[in-house]
């Protein structure tokens, strides 16, 4: 027995719940490392897509401008061919096996992934519902409650577990991205409000909270979930399969969504009307958001997920007064402060998520 324990520890053998003493401390920090990278990452994709957006959308005389419907419906078909890609890389070349296995096989697991598609359509019809009834600093206000709204799903459907230390965090970061927000938006005036409704807008915009955090802690559950087949468990589907899943189902929303709208239009705008180098440029870079949401839902989760938003917030209005010549005002770097430092002490006691199977899962993806 004690030769065998004596090779086991030699050939650095790991059992189903087992890491070795001495590479656990090595492969949690890691982990941690990894975690940094991917938020650090989305930050920049949040805030590069932000500060391009802006510029696509004043650089252009209004007549030239690409309609937002079309862009969304192209960056989902982006995001389903890197997907496919993807997929097609980590099973060496096995894409359409994986497709029979995980889409005609297993239709009903395929089509779980068409809830969080329909629970984004409701939040994006609920937003322009809750913009259509409340004043835009109200809006900007009461919307980044959907940070804290998503933790206390994240609670209720992933048993997720946060310290009071936490939930002031998330608290500061929501009033803090309410104050940069709405320094930036300071000086812009309220019109046309005679027809607004704010008991209407207040409940579209709480709902529509619900709808974002049920359909990213859905898709999080469903990513690192694992499944089992005449009774014999199996590995979480690739999450690049899940992405490709998602966007297919967004594509046919998306679409659905541009007949619907475009047929109240005067003059509907053809598909690519507008769509300069800037829109192209914006296209990839969405789309390749969208890859590394799925990798930071899969690898962390949606509230680290919210607060790299948060920051990007910061880092986006940043960058506005460079390029844009935004002003920032005192109310800007109070609100800053108040994400940054929360974020910080949010990311210094993290919640207690991760078991040793997710240690696992993860290791092959980290630098040896």
């Amino acid at each position: 027995m004690s030769t065998q324990n004596t090779k086991v520890e030699k050939e650095g053998v790991v059992g189903e719940n087992m890491v070795p003493f001495e590479n656990k401390k090595e492969t949690t920090g890691a982990i941690s490392s990894f975690k940094l990278l991917l938020l650090i990452l989305m930050v920049l994709q949040n805030s590069s897509a932000v500060l391009l957006g802006r510029y696509a959308r004043t650089s252009v005389p209004k007549d030239e401008l690409f309609n937002v419907n079309h862009l969304v419906v192209i960056t989902e078909v982006g995001k389903f061919i890197l997907s496919c890609i993807l997929e097609f890389a980590v099973t060496n070349g096995g894409l359409l096996k994986s497709v029979k296995e995980n889409v005609f096989d297993d239709p009903l697991g395929a089509l779980k992934i068409s809830v969080p598609a329909l629970l984004y359509l409701i939040q994006n019809t609920l937003l322009y519902v809750a913009l259509s009834n409340l004043a835009a600093p109200l809006f900007q206000v009461t919307y980044q409650g959907k940070l804290v709204t998503t933790a206390i799903v994240s609670v209720i459907m992933l048993n997720r577990k946060y310290s009071l230390k936490q939930w002031m965090c998330l608290v500061i970061i929501s009033a803090g991205v309410a104050i940069v927000v709405l320094g930036e938006k300071k000086d812009e005036e309220k019109k046309d409000e005679g027809e607004q409704s704010i008991i209407v807008g207040l409940t579209a915009v709480t709902v529509a909270c619900l709808c974002s955090a049920l359909a990213g802690v859905y898709f999080e559950k469903v990513l690192k979930k694992a499944t089992s087949k005449d009774g014999v468990a199996k590995a979480p589907v690739s999450m690049w399969m899940r992405n490709m899943q998602l966007a297919f189902f967004s594509i046919l929303i998306g679409v659905f969504q541009t007949v619907v709208n475009g047929s109240g239009d005067e003059e509907p705008k053809p598909y690519f009307h507008g769509f300069n180098t800037s829109a192209w440029v914006l296209v990839v870079l969405q789309a390749g958001g969208g890859m590394l949401v799925a990798a930071v839902i899969k690898y962390a989760d949606n509230v680290l997920k919210g607060l790299a938003t948060g920051v990007s917030v910061v880092v986006a209005t940043v960058f506005s007064a460079v390029f844009f010549s935004v002003k920032l005002t005192e109310q800007f770097g109070f609100g800053a402060c108040m994400i940054l430092v929360s974020v910080y002490y949010f990311s210094n006691n993290l919640p207690k998520c991760l078991n040793k199977s997710e240690n696992i899962e993860m290791a092959p993806m980290l630098p040896k």
